[in-house]
């Protein structure tokens, strides 16, 4: 169960680089655009904030990634398993926000919150 939730982190984690990429790098792309639902101008005005969004999104994939690499390769679990589920439960805890916060992106709440959501319930079983 442990390498399950781990795996499941780790997949949520490299979930939260992809939104980093569309969100800091991407972002005026007519790709970006689509999946956000903005217009060109839309970006272009919101670049600054969407720049510095998907900043907080790449610390909380590393966060997951340092932790994981703890639990596998040093005794110190603990610390370890805290960094995963603090990364993880800051992702669920974010895809609820968008979810409450903005009904048309729902559908994207649940793409963003399912795996972190996932990996905490496995490692809370495990």
């Amino acid at each position: 169960m442990l390498t399950a939730g781990l795996v499941l982190a780790i997949l949520a984690a490299l979930l939260h680089v992809f939104i980093f990429y569309l969100e800091s790098i991407a972002w005026t792309s007519k790709r970006a655009r689509a999946v956000f639902g903005t217009t060109e101008q839309q970006a272009l005005d919101t670049r600054e904030l969407a720049f510095n969004q998907g900043f907080y999104n790449l610390f909380l994939a590393i966060m997951v990634v340092v932790g994981t690499l703890v639990v596998a390769l040093s005794d110190h679990r603990g610390v370890g398993l805290a960094l995963v589920f603090a990364g993880t439960a800051a992702m669920l805890a974010a895809a609820l926000v968008l979810g409450i916060s903005s009904p048309s992106h729902r559908g994207a709440a649940v793409r963003q919150g399912a795996l972190p959501l996932l990996a905490v319930v496995v490692l809370a079983i495990a």
